[in-house]
C-alpha cells in the first residue's frame, strides 16, 4: 500500500502537493471567482503542473529502477501522466492558433 523506497515516499509527496494546488485551482475558480489571469490562479497553475510533472518522473523511476508497485507510487504515475497530457495540450493549443 504505501511506498517502500525513498523515491516512492516523493512521489507520493508530490501527488499530495499536486492534488491540493489542483483543488485550489478548481476552488478558486467556481467559489472565489477568479478569473483566468488573477495571480493566485497562476501561481496554482504552474505550481500544481511542476508538482504533477515532478510526480510523474519520481514514479516512473521508482516504478522501473527501484521496483516499488505500490499503490501509491501507481497512482502517482498515472496522476503525473495525465499532467504531462495536460501540458502538452496546452502547448499544442497554442501552436495551432
Amino acid at each position: 500500500m504505501m511506498p517502500k523506497t525513498k523515491l516512492g515516499k516523493w512521489a507520493g509527496g508530490l501527488l499530495a502537493v499536486f492534488l491540493v494546488f489542483f483543488i485550489t485551482l478548481i476552488l478558486g475558480r467556481n467559489i472565489a471567482g477568479w478569473r483566468p489571469g488573477n495571480p493566485f490562479i497562476v501561481m496554482a497553475g504552474l505550481l500544481a503542473m511542476f508538482a504533477g510533472i515532478s510526480a510523474f518522473v519520481t514514479a516512473t523511476v521508482s516504478l522501473m529502477k527501484l521496483k516499488d508497485r505500490s499503490l501509491v507510487v501507481i497512482l502517482a504515475a498515472i496522476i503525473g501522466f495525465l499532467a504531462v497530457l495536460i501540458l502538452i495540450g496546452e502547448l499544442v493549443e497554442g501552436f495551432i492558433e
